[in-house]
């Protein structure tokens, strides 16, 4: 049987850009619109050569009640007819996202495709089938270009992305709405309009109803050349992206949940590649990050610049904050640091114990020596006279005015200082653990100094080794 052409197209365009391969199970998200009821009459005239197994997914977001309820009741129709699995839900969104004082179109997207990616695990499927096309493309670039855009917001949506090991495939990503109404028509297919595509309430809507036609004035065919944009963007993008990752590999370092680049190497980088590399690393701290401001990045970049003062420090959005430390750049999760004083407990062993995953990639091991007289081997680690130490002891992180009884000097001296002296990073101090007893006396700042409290001698009966690692 000879397929229609449009067919025939939707076949090309999944060869060349392999939106799925022979055998393979793919859910359909069918809303019972023109758009998503000619996908999957395309996709049932393609399923036997393809070895193509679909299966129907279909939400009804509880908006509109009566249309809502024809949509499903058609969905279902034509599905059995097809000879197709149908899986449908009903949801109760309007009372709580007027609840939850949540956006209308983010909530319903984000249960949408909740639901679409439990019926693609439920039947096994590879694939799940949206029906945007090419007019859809257009608006979407609109929308980010007047919202402010980069090339990943131009290059608009893709043909094929992962999500949870599932691949979503918009294969009319390149057909324009006409053509699919008039391939209804042809075919014979039944659909719903939905009255909510009126409604100049969406910004969509309005760019659909009113921007694009007057722009239209001076580019007849403003869709098509946008939906060309997203494709010289998505292009660009990717191979943007490709060359950001290679050097993100090359040049950033990762230690103790921070991620580091010299200020030079960065600011050698273009400004383009400059802006992607600070992006992917937001990327790797949070999944809030995803949407920060250009002024944000814009901020960091400049950071690393000649000009720039030698130690800085600002907080983005997600949680991350950033620093200058000299010639270094550094970047790392604030939630992942000490809370300012907070403690944790050392309980003196019976025989040994060990104190792991604290903030920084610190731990701690106790023990108690087999004589007196052995002496602690590196600054990492310290031997107490443990009948002079107040229990329990405790780590944390450095407080305002912190001071210790340093051995060898008289008086004290400000933690502060102490760590000014050894050259220890600004966003390595809020992770640097102190070493206190039950009375609050600082005894041991790993790797710096201890106090002259409970020294170990050749009279003390028991003494308490206390080791401290940075991995």
């Amino acid at each position: 049987m000879l397929l229609h052409p449009l067919v025939q197209e939707l076949a090309r365009e999944a060869a060349s850009r392999r939106l799925w391969r022979p055998g393979d199970r793919v859910v359909v998200a069918v809303s019972g619109g023109p758009d998503s009821m000619a996908l999957l009459h395309m996709l049932h005239s393609l399923s036997r050569e393809q070895r193509l197994t679909l299966v129907v997914g279909h939400v009804n977001h509880g908006f509109r009640v009566e249309e809502s309820a024809r949509e499903l009741e058609l969905v279902r129709a034509y599905s059995e007819a097809l000879g197709l699995a149908c899986e449908t839900v009903t949801l109760e969104l309007a009372a709580y996202i007027v609840e939850n004082r949540l956006n209308l179109q983010s909530t319903a997207r984000e249960e949408r495709y909740r639901f679409l990616l439990e019926t693609a695990a439920l039947h096994g499927a590879e694939r799940i089938a949206l029906a945007h096309h090419a007019d859809d493309q257009a608006e979407t670039v609109l929308m980010r270009l007047l919202r402010g855009s980069g090339l990943t917001g131009l290059s608009g949506m893709s043909s094929i992305r992962s999500q949870k090991n599932v691949q979503l495939i918009r294969p009319l990503l390149r057909m324009n709405k006409s053509d699919l109404l008039r391939y209804c028509e042809e075919q014979a297919i039944p659909y719903c309009a939905d009255s909510s595509n009126q409604e100049r309430y969406y910004l969509r809507n309005t760019i659909r109803l009113d921007v694009i036609p007057y722009l239209s004035q001076f580019n007849p065919q403003l869709p098509v050349t946008l939906q060309r944009l997203a494709e010289v963007a998505g292009a660009e993008d990717d191979f943007m992206a490709r060359q950001a990752s290679e050097l993100f590999d090359r040049l950033v370092t990762r230690k103790d949940g921070q991620f580091a680049i010299s200020c030079a190497e960065l600011r050698g980088l273009h400004v383009a590649l400059q802006r992607r590399l600070i992006k992917l690393i937001l990327s790797y701290l949070s999944q809030e990050t995803e949407n920060v401001s250009y002024s944000s990045v814009e901020t960091m970049r400049l950071a690393a610049s000649q000009e720039a003062p030698a130690t800085w420090r600002m907080d983005a959005s997600g949680g991350v904050r950033c620093v200058r430390e000299y010639e270094t750049m550094r970047w790392f999760d604030i939630s992942a640091s000490w809370s300012a004083g907070k403690p944790f407990d050392l309980l003196v062993p019976e025989g040994t114990e060990a104190l792991c995953g604290l903030p920084g990639g610190w731990s701690f091991r106790l023990d108690w020596l087999d004589g007196a007289g052995e002496k602690p081997h590196s600054r990492m680690e310290a031997c107490f006279d443990a009948d002079g130490l107040s229990y329990p002891l405790h780590v944390r992180s450095r407080l305002p005015g912190d001071r210790i009884q340093v051995l060898g000097l008289n008086g004290s001296k400000k933690v502060q200082d102490m760590f000014v002296d050894e050259k220890i990073p600004p966003s390595r101090r809020e992770q640097y653990p102190l070493l206190c007893d039950a009375d609050g006396r600082l005894l041991w700042i790993p790797g710096i100094r201890r106090s002259s409290h409970a020294l170990a001698g050749s009279d003390s009966r028991r003494v308490l080794r206390i080791a401290a690692r940075n991995e």
